[in-house]
């Protein structure tokens, strides 16, 4: 939970970085420090080594051994110095500042540096760390009193330096180092977290309480700040997103505002026409009655029979046109049954053959076996195949490919019945394919524009769906989704 905020994230992000990079320096210099208090003390060690060589070289030189003991003696008083000796190249000790120790074996880690022709060690010893140094003492000329001629070397001069006091003072330095690097590390740490608080966390909560202001739905909120930097900038884009949601907002109200008048504008009319088509289909029914009466008087070969037929083909137009705005203004309550698609389709498919125009049209049938029924009313479904295939009839004229498909889908988790009807006439232009469904719109010389619209209302009494696709100069597709349902979820 801690690492979920923004600053926890960044303040333990910049506390790593500032100890590795800080601990990196100071273990370096550390390090530094170390190899330069050992280099000193070398030639601290090496210088006094050769202090020693001259005199005991001096004393050697008259055969006075007991001066060169009290050298030993007197140099081995200084504390650091934990040894001063000369002791034969096989490592038994000739003299020493610690006479108790003549005649014994020198310690392994003198022994072995000269042995390997080095010149100095450290080594581990109970007060700490020791600085061994070795020198090898030559035959000399002088020296043949005492030497034969064949010893090459005839002793090694040696001290055992402590590294314990500089150590202490290299381990004191360290721990100041450290509690410097912590001390940095704090402070830079909190003067990056106050920065990121004031900077950016404030501002952010600043944007986080309008942002709430608007998803609450008011609109009016604003930054008023002249900060320049990325903050500034988001606060900026801010009140232009918010202006524009605001102005997006009043254009939508005032769109469904005019959608309500329109609704309302639609039922009235709606109303009135079904009023009106009711009125009409009467007495249209009676004209064409009593007209038809009259051409059975006429001769077969009476030129009036034919004025009869047009008006009676006008009669019929006025009578289709009244019922759809019959339908439209008060369409009936659907009656659920299950019915199955395909032999609908093919039942009205035998309807529509004798239409006038349908001789010339070539129908592409791919219909699914045993697909599920489907939970509609029969007689108006039967009327959306209906208008849906005279539509796209009529949309090629003169001939040309019908299509009929079904298929079973699924769609949000639930099975649907898909049928398609598709035409190769000439397609709907993208302008009026946005208008097909609205009532009273139509592309045609003759026709109410009610037939898609009664189409999308009765497929939204059966719970299902229609679409129209087209393309200019590439047909036209109707999709139509019919809710599914099994013979035993009615059990």
């Amino acid at each position: 939970m801690l690492f979920n905020s923004l600053i926890s994230r960044v303040v333990a992000f910049s506390f790593l970085l500032f100890s590795v990079a800080i601990g990196t320096v100071t273990f370096l210099h550390i390090h530094r420090e170390h190899q330069h208090i050992t280099s000193s003390s070398r030639s601290a060690a090496e210088l006094m080594l050769s202090v020693i060589e001259r005199s005991v070289a001096s004393a050697m030189s008259t055969g006075n051994s007991r001066d060169v003991q009290a050298i030993f003696e007197e140099v081995g008083n200084d504390p650091l110095l934990l040894g001063v000796r000369i002791f034969h190249p096989d490592g038994r000790i000739l003299n020493s500042a610690d006479p108790g120790e003549i005649g014994q074996q020198v310690n392994a880690h003198d022994l072995a540096t000269f042995q390997r022709g080095e010149t100095h060690i450290v080594f581990p010893s109970p007060d700490g760390e020791t600085l061994g140094v070795v020198r090898p003492i030559y035959f000399e000329s002088r020296c043949n009193s005492c030497h034969s001629p064949e010893e090459k070397v005839i002793g090694i001069l040696n001290i055992d330096y402590s590294l314990a006091t500089m150590n202490n003072q290299m381990i004191d330095s360290s721990q100041f180092f450290f509690l410097s690097m912590l001390v940095v590390i704090v402070l830079l740490t909190s003067g990056v977290s106050v920065l990121i608080r004031r900077l950016v966390c404030h501002p952010l909560r600043a944007i986080t309480g309008k942002m709430a202001q608007v998803e609450a739905g008011d609109l009016t909120a604003q930054f008023s700040s002249d900060r320049k930097d990325e903050i500034g900038r988001l606060m900026l884009s801010f009140n232009s997103m918010v202006d524009r949601l605001r102005q997006a907002n009043e254009e939508l109200q005032t769109c469904h505002n005019q959608q309500l008048e329109r609704v309302d504008r639609l039922a009235s009319v709606g109303e009135m026409s079904a009023g009106i088509a009711h009125e009409i289909k009467n007495p249209l029914a009676a004209i064409s009655g009593a007209i038809t009466v009259l051409a059975s008087d006429f001769p077969e070969e009476d030129p009036r029979r034919e004025v009869i037929s047009k008006v009676l083909e006008q009669i019929t137009r006025l009578d289709k046109a009244a019922t759809d705005l019959l339908y439209f203004g008060k369409p009936g309550k659907p009656s659920f049954g299950l019915v199955d698609t395909n032999e609908l389709l093919k039942k009205t498919l035998f309807f529509i053959a004798q239409h006038p125009e349908a001789g010339n049209m070539h129908q592409v049938k791919e219909f699914t076996r045993n697909l599920p029924p489907v939970w509609v009313d029969e007689k108006q479904l039967q009327q959306v195949f209906f208008n849906i295939i005279i539509n796209a009839i009529q949309a090629m004229d003169g001939g040309g490919t019908l299509l009929l498909q079904t298929d079973l889908v699924h769609k949000d988790g639930k099975e649907v019945v898909r049928v398609l009807v598709g035409d190769s006439g000439p397609g709907i232009p993208p302008e009026a394919l946005q208008k097909v469904f609205t009532p009273f719109f139509t592309t045609k010389t003759q026709g109410t524009g009610l037939g898609l619209a009664i189409c999308r209302q009765l497929m939204e009494q059966q719970g299902g769906a229609i679409q129209v696709s087209s393309r200019r100069g590439d047909g036209t597709l109707v999709t139509i989704e019919l809710p599914v349902r099994r013979i035993e979820e009615l059990a």
